[in-house]
């Protein structure tokens, strides 16, 4: 039997730190207590505006101001952004050192991992990273190959297929199950689907691929499957900070446990009334299995809010006392005065619309920036008869949801040769740029890629084998361009600039109408690779965390002023506006009609509205049409939101709407004095 040794408790008293930072003067109470919380497990109910982004920061500052070496702490974000400008926070809060700090989003870091330890797992060091469109079109591929796209119109399209894997894998269940809870209608392609899932695997797994899931669920096989790595990677984490931890899914809220399974510092923070991407995977469930997954966890709160007035908090406070699940806290602030909430009944949309733009030219007249301002709503299409009013009035507006640079056709293009220069197995890239040459289609690719992909030596050189006259040349100025991409020393913008040079001609053929718009693009990306130090950086990048700019959203002219905000609630998370318009408030708009028979979507609604509520700083103003127009109906009277008809006056001040009545016009005047008619008594005629 192996022998076992005690150490005895260490007794003595650590000498007391000297911190340059006074934490207690610079954070509430509340902050002061979640910056400075002991080692172990935290969990930091951080409230709507009660400062949580500051809190981590110190947090950060006082684990380094303490010894914890500062490569030593992760800090986990759902944008590579938030984490980067938390660090740099840190350090100009305290020093250089905090930029030592790893931080990024889960991917990110799950991607370092598996750079360094894939090949365990039987992928290589150098495998690609496919965005969300490139592996729609993998399954798009295997759909076809599989013959299923002949099943009829009902076999599932490429993205329902990706959403319904990746449901599968991010909350940890059967595809049976995902296809029962909301995919019923494919119930019957059960087994095609299953085939269909592992032809997917396998196929990633062949050609050195891994979509966003897999960087989550590999990491998660490497940990499982080799022991000794999870215990190398957990013990070189002294702390675990995780941010928005209420938007975690299962496999995320699985890495955080074994990240902190060496020496158990973790905190998680996070809001579990604003869990509202259920849609994209998040489980709501994991900020309340927290204490269970991590026993003797401590719970803090923050409930001093810095953003809102007191009325507005008071609403929101009383809104989301509705939930079914719920942890219990009250904002509260200094700032005492203000107007309750205003809900708005409009007899119409075009009423609703008008108002909503009076008040907008109104607020701009009292010195209000309309960018200050936001209209929000549940979907895309529930402004667009604001829209029309809007451009009636002349009134800027920019709607949030645009093209991302890394989803325009054209760098998607460019994107596709730096991958097949990192890693040939890249069937899809191959599949884009081979069809981007005259003469080649769909079944012509499919053939040179099987060739490209088999070669065992340089994948770039052409081989003794017959080719047809009209792409011969075309494919020789590929191959010599890729090789020249894959000397040692290019430096990364130089390759760009190559693929660019290759890629001109092509550019202004396939894209004639607006080319040059796409010039500014490219442009643009050769400067971002400017700030990646190797071909693989710049790939992973773009894949993780997209860039939002591209040209072809751009309006010709600058407007004269920043424009109002239009936006979905989702896409203003995080966001803070003077005044806020919520548009549309209706029973099956918000909650939507889908979510009517299940609790916790209908729950889900709910903090939906909270978060659109607690985007406003002063002004806060709920409208909803009472009559609305169906197709085959006609006109109706509609309900307003069940989560606002039974507010107490108190909180929600009920407006009334009526039109301005028109001037009463003035009296007539007298109609002017005419001379007498002619007499026509002898025969009738006027002479």
């Amino acid at each position: 039997m192996a022998r076992k040794f005690v150490l005895k408790r260490d007794t003595t008293v650590p000498a007391p730190v000297e911190l340059s930072i006074d934490y207690q003067g610079e954070l509430n109470p509340q902050q002061y207590a979640a910056a400075t919380a002991p080692g172990g497990a935290v969990l930091v109910i951080a409230g709507a505006g009660t400062g949580k982004t500051r809190t981590l920061v110190y947090r950060v500052a006082y684990l380094v101001e303490t010894g914890t070496r500062p490569e030593h702490i992760v800090l986990l974000t759902f944008t590579r952004r938030a984490a980067r400008q938390m660090v740099t926070r840190a350090a100009t809060l305290l020093d250089g050192r905090c930029q030592k700090v790893q931080g990024g989003t889960f991917h990110a870091f799950c991607a370092e991992i598996l750079r360094r330890h894939a090949p365990r797992i039987g992928f290589p060091s150098h495998f690609t990273i496919l965005d969300s469109g490139d592996a729609a079109d993998v399954v798009d591929v295997l759909r076809t190959t599989h013959g299923y796209h002949k099943k009829g119109k009902r076999f599932p399209r490429k993205k329902t297929l990706l959403s319904m894997f990746s449901s599968s894998i991010g909350r940890g269940l059967p595809l049976a199950e995902v296809l029962d809870a909301n995919y019923p209608q494919f119930l019957d392609y059960l087994d095609d689907l299953q085939t269909l899932q592992a032809a997917y695997d396998d196929y990633k797994r062949r050609h050195g691929l891994m979509d966003y899931d897999d960087l989550l669920a590999r990491t998660l096989e490497l940990f499982r499957t080799h022991d000794a790595v999870r215990r190398e990677v957990a013990g070189n984490i002294r702390h675990v900070l995780v941010d928005e931890y209420q938007d975690t899914n299962r496999l995320q809220s699985d890495l955080v446990k074994a990240f902190a399974s060496v020496h158990g510092n973790v905190m998680a923070v996070g809001d579990d009334a604003q869990s509202i991407y259920r849609f994209r995977g998040a489980d709501f469930r994991n900020i309340f299995d927290f204490p269970r997954q991590f026993p003797g966890t401590h719970v803090l709160k923050l409930e001093q809010n810095y953003r809102s007035t007191q009325p507005i908090l008071d609403f929101a406070n009383h809104l989301i006392q509705g939930a079914l699940q719920k942890y219990d806290k009250r904002l509260f602030t200094n700032q005492q005065r203000g107007e309750r909430p205003a809900l708005i009944p409009a007899p119409d949309d075009r009423f609703e619309s008008r108002f909503v733009a009076q008040m907008v030219l109104q607020l701009r007249e009292e010195g209000i920036p309309i960018n200050r301002v936001a209209v929000l709503f549940r979907s895309g299409f529930n402004s667009y008869d604001l829209e029309v009013e809007l451009n009636r009035v002349k009134i800027p507006f920019v709607k949030y949801g645009g093209l991302k640079l890394s989803e325009a056709a054209h760098i998607k293009d460019v994107l596709a040769h730096l991958k097949v220069a990192e890693n040939p197995q890249d069937a899809i890239a191959w599949n884009r740029i081979l069809q981007l040459l005259e003469g080649i289609g769909p079944k012509t690719a499919q053939t040179l890629i099987e060739w490209i992909t088999s070669a065992e030596a340089d994948p770039y050189q052409l081989a003794d084998r017959p080719y047809s006259p009209r792409y011969i040349e075309e494919l020789k100025r590929l191959f010599h361009m890729l090789r020249g991409l894959r000397k040692p020393g290019v430096a990364l913008t130089a390759q760009v600039e190559g693929v660019l040079q290759y890629y001109e001609p092509i550019l202004k053929r396939k894209y004639f109408e607006d080319y040059p718009k796409r010039e500014h693009d490219l442009d643009h990306f050769i400067a971002l690779a400017d700030q990646y130090p190797s071909r693989n950086a710049f790939l992973s990048s773009l894949a993780l965390d997209p860039i939002e700019l591209s040209a072809l959203d751009a309006t010709g002219a600058e407007d004269d002023e920043a424009p109002l905000i239009l936006s979905t609630i989702h896409s203003a998370k995080g966001l803070e506006f003077h005044t806020v318009f919520l548009i549309k408030a209706l029973d099956g708009v918000l909650p939507s009609g889908y979510s009517l028979k299940d609790p916790d979507a209908l729950d889900e609604e709910l903090r939906l509205l909270y978060v659109a509520v607690t985007r406003a700083e002063e002004n806060l103003f709920i409208t909803y049409p009472m009559v609305q127009y169906r197709r085959f109906q006609g006109d109706y009277m509609a309900n307003p939101s069940r989560f606002i008809t039974d507010v107490p006056e108190r909180l929600l001040e009920v407006c009334t709407l009526v039109e301005e009545s028109a001037p009463a016009l003035p009296p007539a005047p007298a109609p002017p004095l005419l001379p007498p008619p002619p007499d026509y008594s002898d025969d009738g005629l006027p002479f």
